[in-house]
């Protein structure tokens, strides 16, 4: 009889220990559902999200509309029109080779401006250089320069042909396949787009040529930029935080690296096509390499968002799906990411630096130049600096978006009700034992 009293009084126990658990089982998996909401919820487009799509939408008119101080260099006796092509007079070219010399006078009409409907002959100077000298053709679309002086026309000259059209075009296409392939995704990397372009020639090289320090200057205009680019498209939440972070600390060491070899590889910044003619051009003051460090981790700059956003999107997707997950699990799946996506993009950084220089590779083959040679040449080791310097910064931009993410994505709490769950699941199973006891 004492026996029996005292089994009823533990299964009792169990039982009513069983009865308490249920309401804190509820808790737990209500705090899990809020958990995991919080964690899909920056995911999510806000009002912020709006109010930066504005505010670069605003940006980006005040850019294009802001002069760029250098406006008076431009001829104000110049008009520019569109022209037609009608006729051209060969005669006073001459052909050496695959090239030729010479002046070609070209007959055009113009086709806008206020000179539309009017015909006039204008040179062409041909100075025997195949990537600087245009040849026309009736029938072509030219870009006319009329020089006036007194209020009359004094010259006419045929810069080039006429590509604003086409490259409008293909502008057209790359907005309308964007738009319709990412929607409201791509509208934002198209506003990201026009605001790079714009920061680019209204703000970075005005400042170059008034000679602001290019190391300070590029870092604050990379960081504009890559701010802009990510939280438009990551959106304004802790992903694209941890994005951006991540890719700042990546451009950062690329920056770094770019300081510590300047002096190793002895290069002078009039390595770039074009940067000696700038300093004859009025700017001899300028410091040319200084501007050619600064241009290395700016190019590397897109690749390194690219990475950060791949590697903060996994881990937020990561944390909306495992919000119990530890913060040093998450990290060894950001860096698992990380590892999976740097190995092709070095690879785009080399092919990106390395396809406009084919020709250069091509004449060094073909007239035997030794390899030893072609390398120690000062546009090739700056290229190579160019490609290693950048794969460097690529390579650590993963495990610092690995850590900004752990830190910004995974939150302590969110492991809560992975471990309340225990203590409930426990006494749940105490309390079958127990009835089954005998």
């Amino acid at each position: 009889m004492r026996q029996h009293d005292e089994k009823n009084t533990l299964s009792g126990s169990v039982t009513d220990e069983s009865r308490a658990g249920q309401p804190a089982a509820g808790a737990v998996e209500q705090q899990t559902q809020r958990l995991m909401a919080e964690a899909h919820r920056p995911l999510r487009s806000t009002r912020r999200d709006t109010l930066l799509c504005t505010v670069l939408a605003l940006a980006c008119i005040a850019l294009y509309l802001l002069p760029t101080g250098f406006e008076n260099r431009l001829p104000a006796n110049a008009v520019r029109c569109r022209a037609t092509v009608l006729s051209v007079d060969n005669e006073r070219v001459h052909q050496y080779g695959i090239v030729r010399m010479g002046t070609q006078y070209v007959t055009m009409r113009a086709l806008d401006g206020p000179y539309a409907g009017q015909t006039w002959q204008a040179g062409n100077d041909l100075v025997g250089k195949m990537e600087l000298d245009k040849v026309f053709a009736p029938g072509d679309t030219a870009l006319l320069v009329l020089t006036l002086r007194d209020g009359k026309v004094a010259d006419a000259v045929a810069q080039d042909h006429y590509r604003l059209h086409t490259q409008a075009v293909a502008f057209g296409i790359f907005a309308l396949l964007l738009l319709v392939f990412a929607g409201v995704t791509g509208l934002k990397a198209l506003l990201s787009f026009v605001f790079s372009a714009l920061m680019i020639w209204k703000a970075l090289v005005p400042a170059l040529l008034r000679d602001v320090d290019p190391i300070l200057l590029g870092l604050g205009v990379t960081t504009a930029i890559t701010g802009a680019t990510i939280l438009l498209v990551g959106g304004m939440n802790r992903r694209g935080v941890a994005a951006w972070l991540g890719s700042l600390l990546g451009i950062a060491t690329t920056c770094a690296l770019a300081l510590i070899f300047a002096g190793p590889f002895q290069l002078h910044g009039a390595v770039r096509p074009y940067a000696e003619t700038v300093l004859y051009s009025g700017y001899p003051h300028l410091n040319m390499t200084r501007i050619f460090l600064a241009s290395i981790f700016m190019a590397s700059s897109g690749a390194l968002m690219d990475l950060a956003m791949d590697v903060a999107a996994s881990m937020a997707e990561l944390a909306a799906q495992s919000p119990g997950i530890s913060r040093r699990a998450a990290l060894a799946s950001g860096l698992r990411v990380g590892r999976a996506v740097v190995g092709t993009m070095t690879t785009t950084l080399l092919l990106a630096y390395s396809g406009g220089y084919i020709a250069t590779l091509m004449l060094f083959m073909a007239q035997g130049i030794p390899l030893e040679n072609a390398l120690n040449l000062p546009f090739v080791s700056a290229e190579i600096m160019n490609t290693l310097v950048g794969s460097i910064g690529l390579v650590t931009v993963a495990p610092f978006t690995a850590l900004t993410g752990t830190w910004l994505l995974i939150r302590p709490e969110a492991a809560g009700p992975a471990h309340a769950r225990e203590p409930a699941n426990a006494a749940g199973a105490a309390s079958g034992g127990n009835n089954d006891a005998p």
